[in-house]
């Protein structure tokens, strides 16, 4: 399977009382089509699946395959605390109708690279499903290294790697010593590097806000080999990219600015409260500024 173009984390859009809002999903759902992304992921970090239970996931999952109509592929999340949940829910994609799974190191319990492997290889055996790896030790305190990539990289149904690390060597290693994985941008105030390097897909976040513009940046990089023009896109996008990435507030943040845009997703659940005063200003003025510098750029 080949990953090509802007998949986005879609968010989860809930209620006042915190109950999953479907007409709002499929407003969601809706929205990254019409503006062209290339495929969807469901049930990931962006779509807060940590504050859902075991019913409302596979509910999710549901009703995704069937809203989604084959518009275009979707990508289940399938990660868990308890690993043997993920090897549940990765059957229960499959079963659903996923096109594929983002397989991230399940959190807290730290395994070594060798126990990581064997908990991937116990997915994919799972779910015989193509397998887009998520590198993001911020979150789940283990990397996806060396050893680890020795283990998995020629399986079949390893196919791809959400590259979140933040460190830009990464790219260059992923590149050179794993050519047989497709290296996804996962990083948001790093994917022209990823597009320099020869990344073919954004798994982005930011197209919750600006999936017209974040397709159009592909298209400069990667399709058009424009690099003058990825660099107006990534410097206008730059300060938004960096409250996602460092302020904290990622999902607050993202749900604020798909609203601004006209995408209401609701609130945030707990653990995760909503933004005060002072950020929403802030986060608000950055995605007003950058949305009238996007749509100069795009019509250049």
């Amino acid at each position: 399977m080949k990953f090509q173009g802007i998949y986005t984390p879609i968010i989860t859009a809930f209620n006042s009382d915190g109950s999953i809002d479907y007409d709002g999903c499929k407003t969601v759902i809706d929205n990254q089509i019409n503006n062209g992304v290339h495929g969807l992921i469901v049930g990931g970090s962006t779509g807060e699946f940590y504050t859902m239970s075991k019913a409302e996931r596979l509910e999710q999952f549901a009703f995704a395959n069937e809203y989604i109509a084959g518009r275009v592929p979707w990508i289940a999340g399938v990660n868990d605390m308890v690993a043997t949940e993920a090897y549940a829910y990765a059957a229960a994609a499959k079963a659903a109708g996923a096109n594929a799974m983002l397989v991230a190191a399940p959190p807290y319990s730290l395994p070594d690279e060798s126990e990581l492997a064997a908990h991937v290889i116990r997915i994919d055996e799972a779910a015989d499903l193509p397998i887009i790896l998520y590198n993001y030790p911020g979150r789940t305190g283990v990397e996806m290294g060396t050893s680890f990539m020795d283990q998995v990289a020629d399986r079949k149904n390893i196919v791809a790697i959400k590259e979140s690390s933040g460190d830009v060597n990464r790219i260059h290693q992923l590149t050179i010593d794993y050519p047989q994985v497709q290296l996804s941008a996962g990083a948001e105030d790093q994917v022209l590097e990823f597009f320099a390097w020869g990344a073919q897909s954004w798994v982005c976040a930011c197209a919750n806000i600006f999936p017209k513009a974040c397709v159009a940046f592909y298209e400069a990089c990667v399709v058009e080999k424009d690099f003058v023009k990825g660099q107006q896109f990534m410097a206008t996008l730059m300060p938004v990219m960096e409250l996602l990435e460092q302020s904290g507030k990622f999902i607050q943040c993202v749900k604020l600015g798909a609203k601004l845009q006209g995408v209401d997703g609701g609130p945030v659940r707990l653990p995760m409260l909503a933004m005060d005063d002072e950020m929403t200003a802030q986060v608000t003025s950055a995605i007003e500024t950058a949305s009238v510098k996007l749509e100069a750029i795009m019509a250049s």
